[in-house]
């Protein structure tokens, strides 16, 4: 799923009116990003209301559920999705939504939903899992794997960008939990993951290798979801990326309704997933301040989603919110701008959830909205299900595991910033921080 979908080339543009409305210019950030007028970005001295607090523990709890479930007993893998209408018998894991699935684990031991044994047994038994039985190449792990086994499936690559968002999810753990054991698996588990191989030949590194046919000819090239990749390499004591790699990948700037912001031809997502972990407020490099680049991104996908209600009369300011993700024709990479993807109507509540710390009056709107009005069939025992279209009343059956964590985890982040807290205690993460030449200033 996090593979090839950033690439620019062949995706539409927008049609008739939209067109006019988005101007991207190709080169790294030539004009710096603008912000987005006096958008309600969460910070300390922003309390959630009581009834907002309430909604996303209800939320939180219903997400942790998932990964308690479906991570499998004897290796800790978590499935990559769930069907949540009847008995799900898959077996396919995901890399990524394992890694999530550690996070929720110690945001579930925080708030005392599992108890402090229990929680470190379950990361003991996954990090041991990872560390000592599950295959590898140079210490990259394959994107999709057997999750009783551990084996790999359906040909999976070696992932760069699945690895490391387990690897945020394992340092995470180390953080939280401060376990010899835990400590020694994680600390192993990061350093044999080999980045001087990956960038052997280029500071762009590409999305994976497979045994068949060697490195995937895609690469790292635009501004994506990649950047925590990049800060984790460029982190590691062990085989560290080339400080020139962070310059090396394009930073696009876009320009809609008046809003100016470094983003790609994706979904939303690719603002959301770095920043479930790195926490960028008041901090920026020589290109931008990430956390208010990702607030300006998520603001221009509103007023896309409002633009569109004209074509979707379901889309208002209480119901927007498209990112990759399931529809009535199976697995679509969708949003915008520009338009991406067949829009039919459809709401993914992930789009919103994960921008929670973003936008936070604008994302608990919709949420609340899509909880009051929608259930039961946007919601089940794990939370929202990862998509429905009320035009045409479709709802998914089904959760995803990388959906269902970043949730969860920007629910966090917006009530406690206990990911942020947790995650950036690491060395790794303060190294790759330097590395790429970020300060701290005073917005």
């Amino acid at each position: 799923m996090l593979q090839a979908i950033t690439k620019s080339a062949g995706l539409p543009l927008l049609a008739g009116a939209l067109r006019g409305r988005l101007i991207a210019g190709d080169e790294k950030a030539s004009k710096p990003p603008i912000a987005a007028g006096k958008l309600a970005i969460a910070s300390p001295a922003a309390p959630l209301s009581q009834e907002d607090d309430a909604f996303l523990d209800e939320l939180e709890k219903a997400n942790y559920l998932f990964f308690g479930e479906q991570a499998h007993p004897e290796t800790g893998l978590v499935k990559d999705r769930c069907n949540t209408r009847a008995t799900d018998t898959g077996i396919v894991a995901s890399i990524a939504g394992t890694g999530f699935g550690l996070t929720a684990l110690c945001i579930a031991q925080q708030r005392e939903w599992i108890s402090l044994s229990d929680a470190r047994d379950r990361a003991i038994t996954t990090l041991r899992f990872l560390w000592e039985k599950m295959p590898t190449h140079r210490g990259f792990f394959f994107h999709w794997a057997n999750v009783v086994t551990g084996e790999r499936i359906w040909d999976a690559e070696a992932s760069s960008i699945d690895t490391a968002i387990l690897l945020c999810g394992v340092l995470t753990c180390r953080e939280h939990f401060r376990h010899a054991e835990i400590y020694r698996l994680s600390h192993e588990i990061f350093n044999r993951v080999d980045w001087t191989w990956l960038s052997e030949d280029t500071s762009l590194l590409p999305h994976g290798w497979r045994p068949e046919i060697g490195f995937l000819p895609y690469r790292w090239d635009f501004y994506s979801e990649q950047t925590m990749m990049y800060l984790l390499g460029l982190g590691s004591l062990s085989h560290p990326l080339p400080p020139e790699a962070w310059n090396a990948w394009k930073r696009t700037t876009f320009e809609y309704d008046g809003l100016r912001y470094i983003g790609s031809y994706a979904p939303l997502f690719v603002h959301q997933y770095p920043q479930a972990w790195f926490d960028f407020r008041g901090k920026r490099d020589r290109y931008a301040d990430y956390f208010q680049n990702s607030a300006v991104a998520t603001e221009v996908h509103r007023r896309f989603c409002l633009e569109l209600a004209k074509q979707f009369p379901d889309y208002s300011d209480d119901l927007w919110g498209i990112t990759a993700s399931d529809s009535r024709n199976g697995y679509v990479v969708w949003g915008g701008p520009p338009e991406i993807g067949p829009i039919d109507g459809t709401v993914v509540p992930s789009a919103a959830a994960g921008s929670l710390p973003f936008l936070p009056q604008a994302t608990l709107r919709v949420l609340k909205n899509i909880k009051n009005r929608y259930v039961p069939n946007a919601w089940s025992r794990y939370g929202f299900v990862n998509a429905f279209n009320p035009l045409t009343k479709w709802y998914d059956t089904d959760v995803i595991a990388i959906d269902t964590g970043i949730t969860m985890l920007m629910a966090e982040n917006l009530r406690t910033g206990f990911v942020w807290k947790t995650f950036m205690k690491s060395p790794e993460a303060q190294r790759g921080l330097e590395r790429a030449n970020f300060t701290a200033y005073k917005r």
